[in-house]
């Protein structure tokens, strides 16, 4: 333990924000990250518990004490070590993560969480800049090929830990850059594209074939998914080339909302509207870019890719923009003692709400109207619990103005065409049906094919997809070789 009273001394320190009216005027990352005194400080508020639940409340089990005391000895070189042993990739979870360890850390019971986040951002940001993050290719090759389908942190994760142990790994993405989510889904201004380019440069460095603009499986017609797909591969023809296939493909069938009107122009999920700007961003030209440019827009969605569309039509010039969430409020603080060391329930606001958006809770759409074939306003009511139902508030109908309507209800599956196509067994979600056993875990109804990520558990965390990632490797190469020397 780095001080031991460091936790009595010292108070949280935030990171930083670039000022609004700075920020809206471009895509960049605005985040100001801890300086080497900050780090310093926030670090030796660690109180080195004898259970520390932090490394529970962490899906990859990060071993945060430890790192914690490294950066407080500023011994930073073996922070990135202890980080990376964890983590395939901390520049991610450091920026997007939603940090469930500081909601379990002990100091949080009844005082401000350490930030364990901010220093973790910290680390791996030192570590790029002082050259310590480099390739780490096997000395020796096992001659087994093993396909990776999905590039999202679940795929880059397994396609690393794979190439390490000398497996030959194709990582196989149907978009045109790789990244998942994170490439088209998360807005450049939460995380620039340049952290998944030079990770990708790695896993080339690392012997990872990387295989673009191919889709493996079938996409059903008319699907609203982000395609850009040149050419289609065989679950088959993977089959007979590869001695694994590993799918760690997304949850990517947005939730839709079927009320009447929903044909109308001007209606569109939000997976439709955030990968196109990313495209823009990326130096793509599209003819006919969705934008909020001077319209007022309703996302319907309170959650985390509700509050991506509301940062991003700010920055198109939206005249207005309202967020929509059918639960009722959370409570501003949530009830440490009853809710520690678990995730608790209370109210979010994302530095997209700062920038400018009206939020209303207990609404629910009941039709979209419009004019011309396009939307013109939503009719909607306020909503109430009763006898554990939510139902209509009398008297509370409202008409409200729209010119853009974004539905940001989360995702319900994956694509069922491709886990179809390979004749792979879905739970009762329409996941890909796979336990996490230690012996056996991830491996499908289907030989030698495995699932995890996003496309097995359902939409989740960045973090989460990274724990599966890593655990579904080490499954794979003890498939193939017997036995794993890869952590779990």
């Amino acid at each position: 333990m780095g001080k031991v009273t460091g936790f009595m001394e010292f108070e949280r320190i935030e990171e930083g924000y670039k000022p609004v009216a700075e920020r809206l005027k471009n895509y960049k990352e605005f985040v100001i990250g801890l300086d080497d005194a900050q780090a310093n400080k926030q670090a030796a508020r660690c109180m080195d518990c004898g259970t520390p639940f932090c490394n529970n409340g962490c899906p990859v089990n990060n071993i945060i004490p430890d790192f914690n005391d490294l950066v407080f000895r500023k011994d930073w070189k073996a922070a990135i070590d202890t980080l990376h042993s964890t983590n395939n990739f901390p520049e991610f979870t450091g920026r997007i993560c939603p940090a469930p360890c500081e909601a379990a850390c002990t100091l949080n019971v009844n005082e401000e969480a350490v930030g364990i986040k901010s220093i973790e951002h910290a680390i791996i940001d030192r570590a790029w800049h002082e050259g310590w993050v480099k390739p780490q290719p096997s000395a020796v090759k096992t001659g087994k090929k093993v396909a990776v389908v999905g590039s999202g942190p679940a795929g880059m994760a397994a396609a690393q830990q794979l190439a390490r142990v000398g497996h030959d790994v194709t990582l196989f993405e149907k978009n045109d850059r790789i990244g998942g989510l994170l490439r088209y889904g998360i807005p450049d201004f939460k995380m620039e594209k340049t952290h998944i380019d030079r990770r990708a440069e790695q896993l080339v460095a690392e012997g990872v074939t990387i295989r673009t603009g191919v889709l493996v499986g079938d996409m059903p017609k008319g699907s609203k998914v982000t395609n850009w797909a040149k050419e289609t591969i065989s679950p088959e023809q993977l089959k007979k080339d590869f001695d694994a296939v590993l799918l760690t493909g997304g949850s990517e069938q947005s939730r839709d909302l079927p009320v009447p009107g929903r044909d109308l122009d001007g209606i569109h999920f939000a997976m439709e509207f955030l990968p196109q700007q990313n495209k823009v961003n990326a130096g793509d030209k599209l003819k006919n870019q969705l934008r909020a440019d001077g319209k007022h827009v309703i996302v319907i969605g309170g959650g985390d890719t509700g509050s991506d569309c509301v940062g991003t039509s700010n920055r198109h010039g939206a005249v207005s923009v309202t967020q929509f969430e059918v639960m009722p409020e959370p409570p501003a603080e949530e009830n440490r003692p009853m809710t520690w060391p678990y995730w608790p329930l209370k109210l979010r606001t994302s530095s997209s709400h700062e920038e400018g958006c009206e939020r209303v809770f207990s609404i629910s759409t009941k039709e979209f109207i419009g004019e011309k074939g396009k939307v013109t306003g939503l009719k909607t009511v306020q909503v109430e619990f009763k006898d554990g139902k939510l139902v209509d508030v009398p008297g509370t109908e409202k008409v409200l103005k729209a010119d853009l309507v974004l539905l940001a209800m989360g995702f319900v599956n994956p694509v069922a065409t491709v886990l179809e196509s390979f004749g792979i067994d879905k739970d009762a979600r329409g996941n890909a049906k796979a336990t996490t056993d230690f012996t056996g875990g991830y491996a499908t109804n289907v030989p030698k094919v495995f699932a995890a990520g996003d496309i097995r558990r359902g939409q989740s965390l960045v973090v989460w997809a990274i724990r599966e990632g890593r655990q579904a490797a080490r499954a794979v190469d003890e498939f193939l070789m017997g036995f794993s020397d890869l952590p779990r």
